[in-house]
């Protein structure tokens, strides 16, 4: 059977806000980004997840929707962690442009009318992104510079510089997106990925610098785990769309390096080849075939 086209947008904006046991500030949140709204010409939603939260934010929002018009509220019956929230609300968004944000007051959320009129005036930009320009999370010492050399290792990568790798606040258009929405894992890193996949399909994403705020509630990042899956996700969304780049530099390298030692092991050895040099050249030439295999494999898929 073949997929069900997408419907199309009958609003200008869905504004996707994931909720978390955020019971004591998100209707707070939710008239920030009301007030701005309503302020600018877009018509838009507010499409509030609660991913099934063990406090009362649930029971707070269903109280306060009456107030807010424009909100639709989605009520998650397990814990899906806010890649899930994302992804699906991103599927479900009535608007041509999708907004990610979180609930937290750390992002300026009045900007969001800023950054749709960013993706109306330039219409070659796919993807734009609040670039933050300090650093106010939980573990700050250690945070900052994993999260430079991420992003470090991610341009390289990617090709491309990335001021902002994982920023919360971004709009993008749904159209362009819903090829990549698939990828999303649960969890933060589902940042990076939309990040990376517009970026290895040649998408245009655009930064605007934003201020950072600390954030309102108990944060819900493990330094060591989550640090350790945006390193996996970058390594998996890169490898997805250009495993050359990945596998083809080690592949070069430890052929060069068994090289290398071949010849050494001819002079040092009266024309033998040690086994050490031999497995270190045969282990080049069968990452370098993956990796030409992978390759080939990427430029037939279909998306």
């Amino acid at each position: 059977m073949a997929p069900t086209p997408p419907e199309p947008a009958t609003l200008d904006v869905t504004i996707v806000l994931p909720c978390y046991n955020e019971q004591t500030h998100v209707v707070a949140e939710i008239e920030r980004i009301t007030k701005s709204m309503d302020a600018s010409e877009f018509t838009y939603e507010l499409l509030v997840i609660d991913d099934k939260s063990t406090d009362n934010t649930l029971a707070v929002l269903r109280e306060a929707e009456p107030r807010f018009p424009h909100m639709r509220l989605m009520a998650f019956q397990r814990n899906g962690g806010s890649g899930t929230a994302r992804r699906i609300g991103s599927q479900e968004a009535r608007g041509g442009i999708v907004v990610w944000t979180d609930a937290d007051m750390s992002y300026p959320n009045e900007r969001i009318p800023e950054f749709v009129q960013y993706l109306r005036d330039n219409e070659h930009v796919d993807q734009v992104v609040g670039a933050r320009t300090s650093e106010q999370g939980s573990h700050k010492a250690l945070r900052v510079p994993a999260k430079w050399a991420i992003r470090k290792f991610a341009e390289v990568l990617a090709g491309t510089k990335i001021p902002d790798l994982n920023s919360g606040l971004r709009a993008f258009r749904k159209e362009v997106s819903l090829p990549y929405l698939r990828l999303l894992p649960p969890g933060f890193s589902c940042v990076t990925t939309i990040t990376l996949a517009f970026l290895s399909n040649q998408h245009q994403v655009d930064f605007l610098p934003i201020d950072y705020a600390k954030r309102s509630g108990k944060s819900k990042f493990h330094f060591v785990r989550d640090a350790y899956r945006y390193i996996l996700q970058v390594l998996r969304m890169v490898v997805y769309f250009n495993p050359i780049k990945v596998l083809m530099p080690l592949a070069l390298f430890l052929f060069g390096l068994g090289a290398v030692k071949a010849v050494v092991d001819v002079i040092q050895y009266n024309f033998r080849v040690t086994t050490n040099a031999m497995l270190l050249i045969v282990t080049g030439l069968i990452i370098a075939a993956v990796a030409l295999l992978a390759d080939l494999i990427v430029r037939s898929r279909a998306d």
